[in-house]
């Protein structure tokens, strides 16, 4: 190892924004990674298959290979989770969110390791009490789903780990986002990548009808963030003294689906075509029509940059990453 070299795991790093931080971070002399994830899945091999120089440890392995110390990072970027929002038995995430990042955080704890973790806004529930990150709010919020439901209740331990922590941690509550290396998310990845899909072979899109008094079709709005401004955020965090603590991660504006999809048309220098379908019943009382993140708390914490637009990432995204895709394949 180079003098002065950082360690750096990155959990889920064959996933969706693991795939990306670790992509960003590798170009790096000064750091050395170590990978984990379940790297048997052949649809996520092209996020980490280019990456020199690296260590990669099956998920399976990794608690008992950190606490044998055969690997000991500086940080620790805890990404891995099971994100299906569809998944309805609680087990699996309780396994996968709650108990292994509680494994996690006490490794950082016992060894005194600064850990930025993968919150969500699946947390907040419908938004009746608000999507601000003060955590004196947290005993009040009812996530709608097991997936959110996992992630708030790591919120909470952690919360309640006053006495034993890592020396700096993080927990982001990730609003909506979207970018390429999420191909291997199917139904889970964003309406981005299926909207390009549907126009690529339809030259229309459908979305979800509103099911709600006052919204129409395709005005359900979200706070949707660029990948590459999240990877932006974790790296920040490893170089600056911000506060530890729970903070949102979003752009702080709510954008409609319908607004999403017209910026990949206009990507594509196409017009609009944009078709409405009922929301599967058993979705309905589990959707989101609104989340939007205030994001006083880290620019307080001194974050300096300002977000791509929705316009901006996504024209970045489909003419830089989907289009060149779409023309190899």
């Amino acid at each position: 190892m180079q003098q002065n070299q950082q360690t750096i795991l990155i959990t889920g790093a064959a996933g969706f924004i693991g795939g990306h931080l670790a992509h960003v971070l590798a170009g790096r002399t000064e750091i050395r990674l170590i990978l984990s994830d379940d790297f048997d899945r052949a649809d996520k091999t092209e996020n980490w298959s280019d990456l020199e120089g690296v260590t990669r440890i099956p998920r399976t392995e990794l608690i008992e290979r950190l606490n044998a110390q055969e690997v000991c990072p500086h940080w620790v970027i805890h990404l891995g989770a099971r994100t299906d929002t569809t998944e309805f038995d609680y087990s699996i995430h309780e396994a996968l969110n709650l108990n292994f990042s509680k494994q996690i955080w006490t490794y950082c704890a016992n060894r005194q390791i600064p850990l930025i973790y993968a919150s969500s806004a699946a947390t907040y529930g419908n938004g009746e009490h608000g999507y601000a990150d003060d955590v004196s709010l947290l005993p009040n919020l009812k996530p709608l789903n097991p997936y959110g439901l996992s992630k708030h209740q790591f919120d909470c331990w952690a919360m309640e780990q006053s006495n034993f922590q890592p020396p700096h941690w993080y927990g982001l509550k990730f609003f909506n986002v979207y970018g390429f290396r999420e191909s291997h998310k199917g139904r889970m990845a964003s309406m981005v990548y299926h909207g390009f899909q549907q126009i690529r072979a339809r030259g229309v899109v459908r979305l979800f009808k509103s099911h709600r008094a006052g919204i129409a079709d395709g005005e359900q709005r979200r706070d949707f963030i660029y990948v590459k401004d999240v990877v932006r955020v974790i790296d920040w965090l490893m170089g600056c003294s911000a506060p530890s603590g729970i903070y949102n991660l979003g752009t702080g504006q709510a954008r409609s689906f319908n607004d999403l999809i017209r910026a990949v048309f206009r990507a594509l220098e196409l017009p609009p075509r944009i078709e409405y379908f009922d929301m599967p019943a058993d979705l309905r009382d589990t959707y989101q029509y609104f989340t939007e993140a205030p994001m006083e708390k880290l620019r307080a914490a001194g974050y300096p940059y300002e977000c791509y637009s929705l316009e901006e990432g996504v024209g970045d995204y489909v003419r830089h990453h989907l289009l060149p895709a779409a023309d190899r394949g």
